[in-house]
């Protein structure tokens, strides 16, 4: 079938997208010999310029140690093609003959792919290969990168627990996470026990309240002597704004060029210290914003997200037979299978947390989402009480 295969990486880079590039190379080598493969260089925009790198003959060896490297390889970009700009990026696909383009990335990604696919009448394979820490992608079950990330957050919690039954304080861990907590509730997947921190969690499923959440500190801190937050920086108010635009001061707001509020680019985690500090004075309290940090941590990478990014590259190409569409990770009640849906059913669509993954009464998970973490995250390390 395929003569030229175009891929490119859009969005935010995790530890493990590099592993769907060379899952996806790999096999369009193997099943199309002769095929040339074509990554585009800083996604879209990239492909638009017409800007590539031939993959078709980069040995196996260093595709696999590019797939091992945390990061997006081929570059990616945070551009939201309009139609005037995917008929350009329809033109420059043209250019090289491509048969096939796969895109890995989220939702804004698998819409790409949407409004590609009907403007190309089927005559090109439009294939959308799941992406983001945020495990926010309906269809799916896990996404490629969350486990990774998870480990990063899991781990570091913990640690923080550990931290903080030694020298009591109150800590505040905030968590990228814009439309959905999974990130953020990844938190609680190492803790020791029911005592153990964190002891509060807000997502974004659920508003913020201020009074609330200074009440819930207060409550915490009296029973145990400390108190461990975990925070997801898409958190929102009662009225559905995010946390950012009602405590952040103005001035210290950034905007995109869509103009979506930039939740890591402003001082989240100093407007959560003023709140401590106003409303809980004289408390030990710290306030780290984990940024970045998580997503693509080479400390952190996990072996399964690993196989199974490789893997869900391998898939896009075994789809491209039965063109366009996006590639879906789910679980069967033994383990992860792949399998195809409709573009239109992931692009632009939002996975949040099911509502019963989140306590009625208190701002923590439930037994359900334990469950579901301790699936993807199974406790690593041996760690004992400690006797305080």
């Amino acid at each position: 079938m395929a003569g030229t295969i175009v891929i490119a990486q859009g969005g935010g880079p995790t530890a493990v997208i590099n592993q769907t590039v060379a899952g996806t190379a790999l096999e369009a080598r193997n099943r199309y010999p002769g095929a040339r493969v074509l990554g585009a260089l800083h996604g879209v925009r990239g492909l638009r310029e017409g800007r590539f790198v031939d993959l078709s003959d980069i040995p196996e060896e260093k595709l696999r140690a590019i797939a091992a490297t945390p990061s997006a390889a081929l570059g990616s970009t945070r551009d939201k093609p309009d139609e005037a700009y995917c008929d350009a990026i329809l033109k420059a696909l043209q250019d090289v003959s491509a048969d096939a383009f796969i895109y890995i990335g989220g939702n804004d990604t698998a819409g790409t792919q949407a409004i590609l696919s009907d403007a190309s009448a089927g005559r090109i394979a439009c294939i959308h290969a799941p992406k983001t820490i945020d495990n926010d992608l309906v269809e799916n079950d896990h996404t490629p990168g969350f486990i990774s990330a998870g480990l990063f957050v899991a781990s570091a919690f913990q640690s923080i627990d550990l931290d903080f039954r030694a020298l009591p304080g109150i800590y505040v861990g905030i968590v990228m996470g814009r439309h959905a907590g999974f990130l953020t509730a990844a938190s609680t997947a190492w803790a020791l026990d029911q005592d153990s921190g964190p002891h509060l969690v807000y997502a974004p499923e659920r508003p913020f309240e201020r009074a609330r959440f200074v009440e819930d500190v207060r409550s915490v801190f009296d029973r145990h002597g400390r108190c461990i937050v975990s925070m997801s920086e898409g958190v929102v108010g009662p009225d559905g704004r995010s946390l950012v635009e009602t405590i952040v001061p103005e001035h210290m707001q950034e905007r995109d060029q869509h103009g979506n509020i930039r939740l890591s680019g402003t001082d989240l985690g100093q407007a959560i210290e003023n709140v401590l500090a106003n409303d809980l004075p004289g408390r030990r309290a710290r306030v780290d914003t984990f940024g970045y940090l998580p997503r693509g941590n080479i400390a952190t990478i996990d072996d399964t997200d690993a196989k199974e990014a490789f893997e869900a590259g391998a898939f896009a190409v075994e789809m491209l037979e039965e063109g366009s569409g996006s590639v879906a990770l789910q679980y069967d009640g033994e383990g992860t299978v792949f399998r195809r849906v409709p573009l239109s059913d992931v692009a632009g669509k939002t996975r949040h947390m099911p509502a019963e993954f989140l306590r009625n009464e208190e701002n923590h998970v439930s037994d359900a989402c334990r469950a579901y973490l301790q699936r993807l995250l199974p406790r690593r390390y041996p760690v004992a009480r400690p006797f305080v």
